[in-house]
């Protein structure tokens, strides 16, 4: 089937049902999701594509169909064949009866089409049966739709539809199914109008009575004029007057034909070129000058029509009973190659396309026909001039017009080709953003790298209170020294992956890896009360994931030491070639300190780190007092493990039975990009982040596009979300505000 079908089906869908359902549809079919109007596709995509529609709507295939067909319709009005279809008859039997002259019209621009064929038949009881001839089997229930739809539209009527029988065509059709649709009319009645009152004593009574007056004067003439006066009833006296008088109601014609035709056989084939005249068993009588040519022994004594053409259209047997069966029809026939001259067996041949008129007197078929040809082109290919085609024929400005319209095709199909090459590189280059901005959120903060992209400068902030994170691998500088550089890439990477995705699971933000070193932070760039609970149990984690990566030269786990710290920092964008988000101040220092005084598998905390997990659920002991280099003494912590948290939940591993520590969902939803979708823990503020987030961004834009003053945007974000500024101006941040 044409694009065009298909196109259709898409619109009834997205339009009825909406885009997400066409979505579904086109997956499960597995079909692409535009078609070019002009393109054959496989009828296979069609059956599919309805197929699925059936399981997704929930409905059976014959009200998908006739769903479908009654679409059809309405979508070939808002397709530009509004006034086409509007011109096929002045009542539904016209309008059936040219729907294979349409058609044949649509080949010239739709050349590979395979339409279906309808034929009306008149019953004795006055009933309507409608034949449907198609190669497709079992999309009969469209016809339905379609005709129900145009007997509304058209001709203000309502029309039922039943299948009397349904079989494959028992003539040499080629057609593999046959239907027979009994139609019934019922026309819509009327809106009743107002009666009109007159007064008797305006001047409307004078004027009826005045034509009452002529119309009874007008009888009586009429019954004067009458040779055998009888007597008539009220009906036959009104239908008198309509007649008499040449009223609206009364429509008659009455052809006048002379008594003997005052045409000379010459004159006759000559004013048509191309026609045949063939009695009952096909032996031909008379035959056009140009057929004759074209067609060198036609006529010869006892020729026979079926002996030098087939019947292409209707595809019916080539016999007197089967032509007057479709005598409605527009016949098309096809020269058979062997009974042409050498020299034209090599081109295509010649296809005739016209009229079959019976002749009820002389017990013959005419069939005044012309050249089925569709552009210069073909013209040429047949060995024909515009000549040979008689003046009075439309094929002529046929050939003309077309020609042009088949330019106007291709250039039509030429930009349907670049609109859809335009979207699939739109397509891709949205697909290439995407990764390319997951790069970019990876190494900044999402609303940092959004205000980057823009152009915009980002400013240094404050955070009052945050916990930072450093880790490094006991005895690295060792496994450097005694192993193979591709050894060691490949066991950072393992390690940095699984504590990448511990990052997503506990929404920490990953600052920085250098050599073996891993920093993290929690509270910033988006400030939030459980920074510290927060990065405790991603230091759980991490002790977890390292055990499952082993040392290259033992082949045992790797042991790591993990520093904490809680503190203010300032934190803010440097550099512009490679710009990073660093953060800045003692607390970072201090951190680093605890990492590299702790000890072997161990959690290490500051005082500050561990006032801030105090009765937060969490084990801890206290390792003494200890020299810190630059620190002097400090009375340390050893974190040990979280008591209310399974190793699964620090792990962001999803469990059978769902916890109310975790939540599945994407990691995606709180600004941190992976690839697959993991278990977020859960805590009391978690909403809160989310929405600190979302009102972050929404009072960048807007002082991004001066909406709102700073202060506004200030006055947005809640009391936890907000960061004092520096007393010194030159230190003062929006990026701190957003924050």
């Amino acid at each position: 089937m044409y694009g065009f079908i298909n196109t259709c089906l898409k619109s009834l869908v997205t339009e009825k049902f909406g885009d997400e359902t066409w979505e579904k549809l086109k997956t499960q079919a597995e079909v692409q999701d535009t078609f070019m109007t002009y393109t054959v596709y496989d009828d296979v995509i069609t059956l599919k594509l309805i197929q699925e529609a059936c399981k997704i709507l929930d409905m059976s295939e014959d009200a998908v169909l006739k769903l479908f067909g009654e679409y059809f319709f309405t979508f070939c009005k808002i397709s530009g064949y509004d006034r086409m279809l509007r011109s096929l008859g002045g009542n539904l039997t016209e309008f059936i009866e040219n729907l294979d002259a349409l058609h044949s019209y649509l080949a010239l621009s739709y050349q590979e089409m395979n339409a279906p064929s309808f034929r009306v038949e008149k019953r004795t009881d006055g009933a309507m049966l409608l034949h449907y001839y198609s190669d497709r089997r079992g999309l009969c229930h469209i016809v339905p739709g379609i005709i129900e739809s145009v007997a509304r539209d058209f001709f203000n009527s309502e029309v039922t539809m039943e299948i009397l029988t349904q079989s494959e065509e028992k003539e040499r059709t080629g057609k593999k199914e046959h239907v027979i649709f009994l139609v019934l009319q019922k026309a819509k009645r009327p809106k009743r109008k107002t009666k009109k009152t007159t007064n008797p004593e305006s001047g409307d009574s004078h004027i009826d009575k005045e034509a009452l007056d002529v119309a009874f004067q007008k009888v009586e003439n009429y019954s004067a004029l009458s040779c055998c006066p009888e007597k008539k009833s009220h009906w036959d006296i009104v239908r008198s007057v309509v007649k008499f008088g040449k009223g609206k109601l009364s429509h008659t014609f009455d052809p006048v034909y002379p008594e003997r035709l005052w045409v000379e056989e010459r004159t006759f084939c000559n004013a048509f070129p191309f026609h045949i005249v063939f009695d009952e068993e096909l032996r031909i009588k008379q035959a056009g000058v140009n057929i004759q040519k074209f067609v060198p022994g036609l006529w010869r004594p006892g020729s026979r029509v079926d002996k030098y053409f087939t019947v292409v259209h209707p595809q019916v047997t080539f016999t007197i009973f089967s032509i007057r069966k479709f005598i409605n029809s527009q016949f098309v026939l096809r020269a058979h190659r062997e009974m042409l001259p050498d020299s034209r067996r090599n081109q295509p041949m010649l296809k005739l396309r016209g009229q079959m008129i019976w002749m009820e007197a002389i017990q013959c078929v005419m069939y005044l026909c012309s050249p089925k040809l569709r552009s210069l082109e073909e013209l040429e290919e047949q060995k024909m001039h515009i000549s040979d085609i008689a003046q009075h024929d439309a094929t002529r400005d046929l050939i003309l017009l077309n020609q042009q319209r088949l330019a106007e095709i291709e250039l039509s199909n030429q930009l349907e080709r670049k609109k859809e090459e335009l979207r699939i590189l739109s397509k891709n280059l949205e697909a290439e953003r995407k990764k390319t901005e997951t790069l970019l959120y990876a190494m900044l903060p999402k609303h940092v790298a959004n205000l980057l992209k823009e152009g915009k400068k980002v400013e240094a902030g404050e955070f009052n209170s945050c916990t930072i994170l450093f880790s490094d691998i006991v005895t690295f500088t060792n496994i450097c020294s005694a192993c193979e550089p591709i050894q060691i890439v490949n066991m950072l990477n393992s390690m940095y992956s699984k504590f990448d995705r511990l990052t997503s699971v506990h929404n920490v933000y990953k600052v920085e890896t250098i050599g073996d070193a891993y920093m993290v932070v929690g509270g910033v760039p988006v400030p939030i009360a459980s920074h510290a609970k927060r990065v405790a149990n991603f230091a759980l984690g991490m002790r977890t994931a390292a055990r499952e990566v082993m040392n290259p030269i033992t082949g045992e786990p790797i042991q790591i030491r993990v520093g904490i710290h809680t503190g203010p920092v300032l934190a803010g964008v440097v550099g512009e070639k490679m710009p990073r988000y660093c953060l800045f101040g003692d607390t970072v220092n201090t951190a680093s300190r605890m990492e590299s005084h702790g000890l072997p598998n161990k959690i290490h905390l500051s005082p500050t780190a561990f006032r801030a997990l105090q009765n937060q659920g969490f084990e801890i002991v206290e390792r003494g007092e200890i020299e810190v280099k630059g620190k002097g003494k400090m009375t340390t912590y050893i974190l040990r493990q979280n008591l209310h948290a399974t190793e699964n939940e620090i792990m962001g591993r999803a469990e059978k039975q769902h916890s109310s520590h975790t939540d599945q969902t994407e990691a995606d939803d709180l600004g941190n990009l992976v690839s697959k979708t993991i278990a977020v823990m859960k805590h009391a503020d978690s909403q809160q982040l989310l929405t600190s987030s979302s009102l972050a961004y929404e009072a960048e834009a807007r002082l991004c596009n001066g909406e709102h003053t700073k202060g506004d945007a200030e006055q947005q974000l809640s009391d936890q979300t907000r960061t004092q500024h520096f007393s010194d101006g030159n230190a003062q941040s929006r990026f701190c505000v957003l924050l």
